[in-house]
């Protein structure tokens, strides 16, 4: 008996965008190209779509350069390459007009993409239509996706409606697209089978997040059902929130009696240690270690490992002003992992209430925001629901297609009480043409629209990142971020079991006051955390943002608190200024319970020891002092530069959450009123709506367009 063959199909793409902010560089594309064509097992390869251009512009790098040079050795040997699109949101997080929609398919035909991978979030089919519609069109092959998750509502029977749809619109091949991880394998199984069944000369293509850890077996009940392709991914970025790595699928596939290719292990290899160096230049900073494993607790969540990255860091952002509502009403503080579980938890309670969208992009995002603001919202005592942004409600109200399910009454009625409108027409037919004043545009700006209008596309596509791309702005942005992610890495030098640096054999010895205990205090609370004697690695700049590099805390000392205002140089090298003291500090070297500081050139040891009643105790030279060091957030730095601002929610607006500064809609002296959208700041991939609790005027506007702010910032000062 003939063995029914297997074939892969790898998604380099997507295994950075799983698991980190940034894919690489065209320059490395390119120079891996070869390796995963010598490696002889993979049919397809996806490329481009999703985030990808987006990335490209936020290096402040020509995306169109990036897609064609990094399809064309897959397409000069018959790989087929892929891209991802959305639907009616395009490659972009939220609606593109039609227009835009079909020029998107010819651009990415013309530049060498051959399989449209196609998905509506909503699994909507009339969002689909001009998707099959389009790429056909362009003559690429049109694969529907299904989007799958886990529900009483998302059966075989639920999912074989949208199939006979698609199929009758034309697409080509059908894509299994479990995005979380969560679909059970044997109604894979049983869903593959239907579909082979019933469309037997149809293309199937799986493509599962291991997050949760269902995918491999998944993988098999699928292949044994029908299926055609499989997507996989390699070490060193498989497993974990991306897709198990090719070499497990193969052996299983193999032992099961399928046909399937063989690997080259030298090309595998060599192809594993150059993606190992792409992360080691720079990409790596921005992956959280925790993309790494897989976790059951996302069964219930739901969430896609395609998010995981931007969602850790969403995590970090508004940890800290979680737990600065939480210390004022003295509540317990959440740690990361209590954060985590809560917003699981969360993020089940509310999807079957918001109709129960399949958790991909961008609704994942949706649901999740809308999860994460409630908890931030009910840690200051707020309501849940009190803050949802624009694309959220769009998506509630049916802007963006029909929810597969009912919305919870008191969804529907928080949605009449702010006089918001449902809407039940055709999606698309809500966002009418653009790309005639787009070109426009480009005229005016002595802007080329470029090869095959590639860059009309990306404009109208991405205005906001193209702006930035052209100006400059964008490559600014991106060096700096990568600078300070870097600094980052290397600020803290603890070494609780002996020093990372070397050890001074000369000190100053004469009497130090109080602002050199101060500076050695600040320095060692910066970089370790005090528990009882030891010490543990501690990153300031993770805890309190890594937008900025200057901040100040306030340290208690003799009865009064001394604001010590902070000034990051090199890493490890500060300038602190302590009531009026000007001091150059750098780190020698840190260790449990010491720090060798160089103050002014000169190099001071000093003990530090628990005290009394909270205080920390420093002794330098055998001179004692004792401080204090408040909670991080009690020192955050003002929103001006110049004088102190109150962080008093009463006396003003404050930034419920970290992000930059997108949009200022009132002017000093403005009367506003409760409700009203004051500024909007972009954060967690949307544009968030921040209102005023009360009727007031503008005093001060605090913050100007692009700033970024913590989260606990004041916005707009009132009276």
């Amino acid at each position: 008996m003939k063995k029914r063959p297997i074939k892969f199909s790898l998604v380099y793409r997507d295994m950075w965008q799983s698991s980190g902010k940034y894919v690489p560089r065209v320059d490395q594309l390119t120079k891996i190209a070869p390796l995963i064509i010598d490696m002889g097992c993979f049919a397809r390869v996806e490329t481009n779509g999703g985030a990808f251009e987006q990335v490209n512009l936020l290096y402040g790098e020509n995306p169109n350069k990036a897609v064609r040079e990094w399809t064309q050795p897959f397409n000069d040997v018959g790989i087929k390459t892929h891209m991802l699109e959305r639907a009616l949101n395009g490659i972009r997080m939220f609606p593109v007009p039609a227009d835009v929609r079909q020029l998107m398919f010819k651009v990415k035909k013309a530049q060498g993409t051959d399989i449209s991978r196609s998905f509506c979030g909503l699994n909507d089919p009339r969002n689909l239509e001009l998707s099959v519609k389009y790429a056909r069109e362009a003559g690429m092959i049109s694969q529907a996706s299904l989007c799958i998750t886990y529900s009483k509502i998302h059966t075989v029977d639920y999912y074989m409606d949208i199939v006979d749809k698609v199929v009758e619109f034309g697409a080509d091949e059908i894509c299994l697209k479990d995005m979380a991880g969560i679909g059970r394998p044997a109604m894979l199984g049983k869903l593959t089978k239907t579909i082979k069944d019933k469309y037997p000369n149809i293309i199937i293509q799986y493509h599962g997040h291991t997050g949760p850890g269902f995918s491999v077996a998944s993988m098999l009940e699928v292949a044994k059902n029908g299926a055609d392709y499989v997507d996989v991914a390699m070490e060193p970025l498989s497993w974990g929130m991306v897709h198990p790595d090719v070499i497990t699928i193969q052996a299983m596939l193999k032992d099961a009696g399928f046909e399937v290719p063989e690997i080259n292990m030298k090309a595998y290899m060599e192809a594993r240690a150059m993606t190992q160096s792409f992360m080691d230049d720079f990409l790596g900073y921005f992956i959280n270690p925790k993309n790494k494993l897989l976790s059951s607790l996302m069964v219930s969540s739901g969430l896609p490992g395609g998010m995981m990255g931007s969602l850790m860091a969403d995590l970090k952002g508004v940890q800290d002003a979680i737990n600065f509502s939480l210390k004022a009403d003295n509540k317990p503080e959440l740690s990361e992992d209590d954060l985590l579980v809560k917003l699981f938890d969360e993020t089940a309670y509310v999807w079957p209430k918001l109709g129960y969208p399949p958790l991909v992009t961008p609704f994942s995002q949706y649901v999740k925001n809308v999860a994460l603001l409630n908890i931030v919202q009910m840690a200051k005592g707020e309501e849940r629901y009190s803050m949802i942004d624009e694309n959220s409600w769009n998506m509630i109200l049916g802007k963006a297609g029909k929810l597969p399910g009912p919305l919870a009454p008191e969804i529907v009625e928080l949605a009449k009480k702010q006089g918001k409108e449902f809407y039940t027409g055709v999606p698309q037919d809500a966002y009418p043409n653009v790309l005639d004043d787009y070109r426009k545009q480009m005229k005016e700006n002595n802007w080329d629209t470029g090869e095959d209008d590639e860059e009309l596309l990306e404009f109208a596509m991405h205005e906001g990142q193209y702006r930035d791309y052209k100006s400059g702005l964008a490559k600014k942005r991106f060096e700096e971020e990568v600078e300070k992610m870097k600094n980052q890495a290397t600020t803290s030098t603890v070494a609780v079991k002996g020093n990372k640096t070397t050890k001074k054999t000369s000190y100053n010895m004469k009497e130090v006051d109080y602002p050199f205990a101060m500076a050695a205090f600040t320095l060692y609370s910066m970089n370790t955390k005090l528990l009882e004697d030891k010490a543990q690695q501690h990153d300031i700049w993770k805890s309190i943002g890594y937008w900025r590099n200057i901040t100040k805390i306030d340290v208690g000392y003799d009865d009064k608190t001394i604001v010590v205002n902070i000034k990051e140089h090199k890493p490890n090298e500060y300038n602190l200024e302590i009531e009026g003291v000007i001091l150059d500090t750098k780190i020698d070297s840190i260790e449990a319970g010491q720090i060798d500081v160089n103050i002014n050139n000169e190099t001071y040891k000093a003990k530090i020891s628990a005290g009394e009643d909270g205080f920390t105790k420093v002794n330098i030279n055998d001179k004692e002092f004792l401080f204090s060091r408040n909670d991080l957030l009690d020192g955050e730095l003002a929103a001006s530069d110049e004088e102190d601002v109150s962080t008093d929610g009463e006396k003003n607006i404050l930034a419920p959450l970290p992000g930059r500064i997108f949009k200022i809609n009132v002017k000093e002296g403005d009367k506003i009123q409760k409700g009203d959208v004051v500024l909007i700041i972009d954060a967690m991939k949307m544009e968030n709506n921040i209102v005023t609790k009360k009727d007031a005027v503008v005093k001060k506007i605090l913050v100007k367009l692009d700033d970024m702010v913590e989260a606990s910032t004041p916005l707009i000062e009132i009276e």
